[in-house]
């Protein structure tokens, strides 16, 4: 499984540092300058906090696409970019608004938009759900508008990073995973990874940077290691040695909630008649809505679309 280190500081995407890193867009928007990426990276959009913060999404489709695509050009190196997703988090929901079936129809509309404008970029889709039902829900609408999900290098899954419950993310990584889904989790928790990290392609977390806040700092000029580099690689290399520790022992299998109802993996022509679990029995997937789930739907309040 890869792992990429979440940081805060772009200028780190210079250093030779030999490991994946994923940087917010939050942080590269409107910087005059840009560094030259030494290794592969990948761009997070930053939707949870802009959407916790405005309810909406200040910018357009247009103006992101423009944005990855000078990351791509100036920076380089960039491996995939996630889309301006809608989480759909309590939290976030309380801030614009909107059901949870409305954030997975902007989610879908929002990624058929850039596939549109930009479909040379590496702009990945994100699953979104509350529940497993939910996921499976958003996938299909990806399937109505023609995104076949299986046959796509990486699809993310969202809403995952602030569940208390590590066996409720299992669940939905592995029925996803049954689905034939190459999966990039975001912010998953350490304990996750011991679980169920042989379902994923990757994933990401800068839970170093938190850590560290508590952490007196390693020079006189750090007040804390919340933004050290040698800090964050000593976590990433402790983190990384758990991970390999566990792919040699076996992943930890303690949720048996979690393996009942998954399916061998499937090519994208055998995966018609597929069902997915809904906790611990199978159910099958979600009915076909109108094809105006998407294109019908209306722009978040304030959304320039």
């Amino acid at each position: 499984m890869k792992f990429y280190l979440g940081i805060h500081q772009p200028a780190w995407l210079e250093r030779d540092l030999g490991i994946p890193l994923l940087v917010s867009h939050r942080r590269l928007a409107g910087r005059r300058t840009l560094p030259r990426a030494t290794h592969p990276w990948a761009v997070d959009s930053g939707g949870f906090s802009e959407l916790s913060l405005y309810g909406r999404w200040r910018s357009d489709a247009r103006s992101y696409v423009a944005a990855v695509r000078r990351y791509a050009e100036e920076i380089g190196n960039l491996e995939w970019a996630a889309p301006q997703d809608w989480m759909v988090e309590a939290a976030v929901r309380a801030r614009t608004g909107l059901s949870v079936r409305a954030h997975l129809q902007r989610t879908v509309r929002n990624y058929l938009q850039l596939r549109d404008l930009a479909p040379e970029l590496p702009i990945i889709p994100i699953v979104q759900g509350d529940q497993v039902t939910d996921y499976h829900r958003c996938a299909d609408l990806y399937e109505r508008h023609g995104v076949d999900l299986a046959a796509l290098s990486l699809v993310g899954v969202g809403s995952v990073c602030r569940r208390s419950h590590t066996g409720e993310v299992e669940r939905i990584v592995r029925s996803l995973h049954a689905r034939g889904l190459v999966l990039h989790c975001f912010g998953v928790k350490i304990l996750g990874l011991a679980r169920y990290g042989e379902a994923i392609a990757s994933s990401d977390s800068a839970a170093w940077s938190f850590s560290g806040r508590y952490v007196a700092g390693c020079t006189p000029s750090h007040r804390s290691e919340a933004n050290c580099l040698r800090y964050a690689l000593d976590w990433h290399a402790r983190l990384h040695q758990r991970i390999t520790a566990t792919t040699v022992a076996g992943p930890v299998r303690s949720d048996p909630e979690a393996r009942a109802g998954t399916v061998t993996r499937r090519s994208p022509q055998r995966r018609r008649g597929y069902t997915h679990p809904d906790t611990a029995r199978p159910a099958s997937r979600p009915a076909h809505g109108r094809a105006d789930d998407v294109a019908g739907s209306s722009p978040g309040r304030g959304a320039r679309r």
